[in-house]
């Protein structure tokens, strides 16, 4: 990899298999937001950047190379070697039609607190929507960051502060509906320290799934996807009626409930399985199969 400062640009040379199209349109992260000329602006751990891929380079603006070490380079998971984890998951010629499809794909390293906040959200609703309210909580709860291209932007609120937030301001204002109890009383658990966060990444699997499933609003694929994004546990498998569809169609060749499917996943890819759920996610969603 190569990196250098050109004005108020980071420019990266040498990254493979990085495409900001597939990174943020593949279903786990709310905080990007598509731009006419077809960058990404992006907001993470109270920093807005704007990043795109042009001529193979990934540009990031509104950044500096201090930043790039301390967030952006954890954040989009630039160390890993993609082209090697790619090596583990051929098992089929599914595998590999979905690596290709998702190519750009890499697993973002976000923020616990507002992973696990923002799936909740996401429960039974759209993309549309989950922007739209993670947003206006942002700007309701948050502080306020800066401007850029023309807009205001916040950072998303602590546990603090949401512990306080009204249940029907959230409804009102936030349009979350049936999410709004769910997002508080799940603050008041991590802010009390009822849910230890710094220990949901060093238990196993499963129990770190218990914990999370605590929560009012974390089901298995809310806690899947959590763990996944927030807490770099590569091996956890999320199910929702895209993955379901996918590996009954194309692996399972029959209709089984969804914590056997999760399971399924685990077994059959190992420790890379969140990498391979996601490109399946993606292919099965973008294509629209076993619809």
């Amino acid at each position: 990899m190569n990196l250098k400062q050109v004005g108020e640009d980071l420019v990266i040379e040498g990254v493979d298999f990085f495409d900001v199209r597939d990174i943020f349109n593949c279903g786990q992260a709310f905080r990007a937001f598509e731009e006419e000329d077809g960058s990404y602006t992006n907001v993470a751990y109270s920093k807005i950047i704007n990043i795109s891929n042009k001529d193979g380079k990934v540009i990031i603006k509104n950044s500096n190379i201090e930043d790039f070490h301390r967030i952006w380079l954890k954040y989009f998971d630039i160390s890993r070697d993609y082209g090697k984890l790619r090596e583990t998951l051929i098992f089929d010629e599914i595998m590999v039609k979905a690596m290709e499809y998702g190519r750009g794909i890499r697993i973002l390293n976000q923020d616990p607190f507002e992973t696990i906040i923002t799936f909740i959200i996401s429960a039974n609703n759209g993309i549309d929507r989950i922007k739209k309210s993670v947003d206006i909580i942002s700007r309701m709860y948050g502080s306020k960051i800066g401007e850029y291209r023309g807009k205001e932007y916040f950072s998303f609120p602590g546990a603090g502060e949401l512990s306080s937030a009204k249940v029907e301001d959230l409804r009102k204002y936030a349009r979350v509906g049936f999410r709004d109890k769910r997002i508080v009383e799940s603050a008041k658990m991590i802010e009390s320290g009822e849910i230890d966060m710094d220990a949901l990444g060093k238990m196993p699997l499963e129990q770190s799934r218990e914990e999370l499933m605590k929560l009012p609003g974390v089901g298995p694929k809310v806690a899947d996807c959590v763990l996944l994004f927030a807490f770099e546990r590569s091996e956890s498998f999320p199910v929702d009626v895209w993955i379901k569809r996918v590996m009954e169609e194309l692996y399972l060749h029959e209709s089984i409930p969804k914590s056997k499917i999760a399971q399924a996943g685990r077994e059959i890819f190992g420790e890379n399985a969140g990498f391979a759920q996601q490109y399946l996610f993606y292919y099965g969603r973008e294509n629209r199969l076993g619809k």
